[in-house]
């Protein structure tokens, strides 16, 4: 098991490592495409509304958001159909003892986001949660989010979303150079094209997207995919 279940405050990274990850996941698996629609999945940063909020949809059960506030503080919600807080009686208060800013940032975003039965938050250098009841069985943290509490979770599952596996040779390493990149600050263009170069290797070599062909990132993508790393 990656984390508890159901989750727990010291489970989760430091706010700022958490979120350079989830920035790590949007910039390697950027989309032209994605960015047009409406209703996305995947990971992306959402600047409306003059703040940054990490989202992730993975089209089926489960759906996060992670905002940045003043002072190094932040916000982890969100659901996954694992979790059992919005079935229980009598209902969970999710904001129990959460400061004021972090009911402002929830409501700024429950019209985007939708149903809400996981929160935390982060601030004076540590994650917090509102108080469980003992016999409650998941909040969705785990299941949600847990592949992006250890850089070793997180390369298995980027290496998942491009079908690498342990006979792609160097697909491991390349994926975990880009995150170490991501977690450092040091994701410069270089590093987009080295890293995307390599995935058009290993793609093409393994014939990972047959019967489709391979194809390299165009200037554009690479373009995007670097203005997305340097973006606050």
């Amino acid at each position: 098991m990656r984390i508890h279940r159901p989750g727990r405050p010291e489970d989760l990274p430091e706010a700022s490592v958490l979120r350079a990850r989830w920035k790590a996941f949007a910039v390697a698996l950027w989309d032209a495409q994605e960015e047009k629609e409406r209703f996305r999945h995947g990971y992306w940063v959402d600047h409306g509304d003059g703040g940054s909020r990490l989202r992730y949809d993975d089209g089926a059960c489960s759906r996060w958001a992670m905002v940045r506030a003043d002072g190094g503080r932040a916000v982890l919600f969100g659901r996954d159909d694992s979790g059992s807080t919005g079935r229980y009686e009598p209902p969970i208060d999710l904001l129990a003892g959460a400061p004021d800013w972090v009911r402002h940032e929830l409501r700024n975003d429950l019209p985007e986001q939708g149903r809400v039965e996981c929160v935390y938050w982060f601030e004076g250098g540590s994650w917090h949660r509102a108080p469980y009841p003992a016999d409650l069985d998941d909040d969705g943290l785990d299941c949600g989010v847990g592949h992006l509490t250890s850089r070793a979770h997180a390369v298995d599952a980027l290496c998942a979303r491009f079908e690498f596996d342990d006979d792609c040779e160097g697909a491991a390493q390349a994926c975990e150079r880009f995150i170490e990149h991501a977690e450092r600050g040091t994701v410069t263009d270089a590093v987009v094209r080295s890293f995307a170069d390599e995935v058009y290797r290993i793609q093409s070599q393994y014939e990972l997207l047959w019967p489709r062909t391979p194809a390299p990132r165009q200037e554009a993508d690479l373009a995007a995919m670097t203005a997305l790393a340097r973006q606050a």
